[in-house]
């Protein structure tokens, strides 16, 4: 029998998920006969678009990282239930899904990252490696630390994450001092075609025309594409409805993945997050950031792609008017250009993962 890796992903939002696609991806590479099991609520239809088409999937997985109203809003009363709800039944929860790893004959957890997933795998004997840049522990302690549940359910958390053989920290990333088994890697991000010309073909738009693309990473954005500034010579490529804004195109009408959308455009609107930050500055594209001061992860982001690529915050309301937003282009474009950044954490990360398949020798090429 092939060996057998599953990947818990977090479905909040699409981060989790695409910064793990590139390692998945070259973990195949290395290791065609594997056999992958993603275990998430994403939708397949956007998996397939990262991750092939040849998996099987777990279509529901028990961690859910917060609960939001928006791109930027977190809802901190209906999170904080959530994860009383969880924990009160933690071990029922633990047990099923430590049958269910069981009975697929899983190898090798690869958690991004659901700590309910590395527990099942420890009570089931199976190895456990963790990647993410940021741990919900941290997460729910920010946002929760004053419940009385608190320290309880962190203390769960963490030791979790501490069941896992070691979790790979890849760049840019949030401190993570409590937890013992982190080892820091390169950046992970997919790297696009960059084919500016057939975007804009598919796009109907002349070749000139300077595309933006408006990601908030699988959240709804909070915004009225309606009332977007209109400025000449742009179009914009959202992921929703455009409202019946004349400049905007959905992007689900336009064949190409998102991520050779993203390297083809020039400018990314979007929030401080692991995968746009991380796909902007490996893809060299300029990003407008909405910003996010109650996300713990955000200032680690920003400095990073600052120092990395080329960004700037604007404010909601600049997005509404035609002079405040071309302003805004106008001190981001002026930026010097910075090199592409290397995603050199794909192979650090397919290292690490490979050298914990049991019984399995990882020969890097």
């Amino acid at each position: 029998m092939p060996p057998h890796l599953l990947v818990a992903l977090s479905p909040h939002g699409y981060g989790h998920a695409a910064m793990t696609a590139p390692v998945v991806a070259e973990i195949r590479r290395r290791r065609p006969e594997l056999r992958v099991t993603l275990q998430t609520s994403i939708a397949r239809s956007w998996l397939e678009g990262r991750f092939g088409e040849d998996f099987e999937l777990v279509p529901h997985i028990a961690d859910f990282g917060l609960r939001q109203a928006s791109a930027t809003e977190i809802l901190e009363e209906p999170t904080a239930e959530a994860y009383r709800t969880l924990h009160a039944r933690l071990p029922q929860v633990v047990e099923q899904e430590t049958a269910g790893l069981a009975a697929a004959g899983v190898d090798l957890v690869l958690s991004n990252i659901s700590y309910v997933a590395l527990l099942a795998a420890r009570r089931a004997g199976i190895a456990a490696v963790a990647m993410s840049c940021l741990n919900w522990a941290d997460i729910y302690g920010h946002v929760c630390a004053a419940r009385p549940e608190a320290p309880g359910i962190e203390a769960e958390m963490l030791e979790a994450y501490g069941a896992a053989a070691v979790f790979l920290q890849p760049a840019p990333a949030m401190p993570m001092p409590r937890l013992g088994n982190l080892r820091p890697i390169g950046p992970i991000a997919a790297r696009g075609a960059a084919d500016r010309l057939r975007l804009r073909r598919l796009l109907g738009v002349d070749e000139g025309t300077r595309v933006g693309l408006i990601a908030f990473g699988g959240f709804a954005a909070g915004l009225s594409f309606a009332s977007w500034a209109r400025l000449p010579g742009w179009c914009w490529v959202v992921s929703g409805d455009p409202a019946g804004h004349p400049d905007m195109v959905d992007r689900e009408a336009v064949a190409m993945g998102f991520t050779d959308i993203l390297s083809a455009c020039d400018l990314v609107v979007g929030k401080p997050g692991y995968g746009t930050f991380a796909e902007a500055a490996v893809n060299g594209v300029p990003m407008l950031y909405l910003p996010r001061p109650d996300w713990p992860e955000t200032p680690f982001l920003i400095d990073w792609l600052a120092a990395q690529g080329r960004c700037l915050p604007v404010a909601a309301v600049e997005l509404f008017d035609e002079v405040a937003l071309a302003m805004r282009l106008q001190m981001l474009f002026s930026l010097p250009d910075k090199p592409l950044v290397e995603p050199n954490g794909i192979p650090e990360a397919a290292d690490a993962i490979l050298a914990e398949l049991p019984g399995r020798v990882c020969i890097r090429t």
